[in-house]
């Protein structure tokens, strides 16, 4: 018998409700969370991510609105607390803002905001600053319907990322 890693086997045993609050806590979108919580239990850390992307595809843009909802401005810390606000900490951890990238990440959110409606996202894990603000900067070129999609790509990536953190 395999042993299962004991986020895997944690999230496998739990109620429907702690394994959706744990789907929650990497995508607040609920029809997701549900997708990914009714597809246990899982043999390994690999078919739930299979099965994560695979409900992430599409996100639609009521689902992904409500998630950017709950995210922080890039460069900033999270307000509130519990599990996403955890996620969110972890990942711009290693951003490493200096006071310039800082003014600039905080003016590049604001054209952002004012063009699109939401928050920049981006996964922030494994990247800097540099390419956070290169990334910002070029997507401010899109037209809003591109920079949905490119948000719904982000959020699908930060979802599976946080998800694989959980399980791992």
């Amino acid at each position: 018998m395999v042993d299962l890693p004991d986020g895997l086997a944690r999230f496998n045993g739990a109620s429907p409700e702690d394994a959706l609050a744990t789907a929650m806590s990497c995508a607040a979108v609920p029809r997701w969370a549900r997708d990914v919580a009714a597809g246990r239990p899982y043999p390994d850390v690999a078919a739930a991510l299979e099965r994560a992307r695979g409900s992430a595809v599409p996100f639609t843009d009521d689902e992904v609105g409500a998630a950017l909802a709950r995210h922080p401005r890039i460069g900033q810390r999270p307000t509130t607390v519990g599990r996403d606000a955890e996620h969110s900490r972890r990942e711009q951890a290693g951003v490493g803002v200096d006071p310039e990238s800082a003014r600039r990440l905080e003016e590049g959110n604001r054209r952002y905001e004012d063009r699109f409606g939401h928050v920049f996202l981006i996964r922030a894990a494994g990247r800097d600053a540099a390419e956070i603000l290169a990334a910002l900067e070029e997507r401010l070129g899109n037209d809003p319907a591109t920079e949905r999609r490119v948000a719904a790509e982000q959020l699908r990536e930060i979802a599976v990322l946080r998800l694989e953190g959980e399980l791992s």
